[in-house]
């Protein structure tokens, strides 16, 4: 099951279940679109990989698959991934 992380590894920002600027790598990795697109690149700097909108769990599964609440803030900022 897709976890929904509550939040953008870079700015902290909230990103609730039902947000259409949440974007995601394969490893769900969470970021907001504005730091994915302006920041990233639209590269993941954990991975490397691609992000691609998160898609929106819908409403009324939410309480049998709740979101994550433990939210992921990257330690050392968030910076693009350096080129190989």
């Amino acid at each position: 099951m897709l976890e929904l992380r509550p939040n953008c590894e870079c700015c902290d920002r909230d990103l609730p279940p039902a947000a259409r600027d949440a974007v995601i790598c394969t490893f769900e990795c969470t970021f907001c679109a504005s730091c994915a697109s302006d920041v990233l690149g639209g590269v993941c700097p954990n991975c490397g990989g691609e992000l691609v909108r998160r898609p929106i769990r819908p409403a009324d599964k939410l309480s049998r698959f709740p979101a994550s609440t433990q939210r992921v803030l990257k330690a050392d900022g968030c910076a693009p991934k350096e080129a190989a």
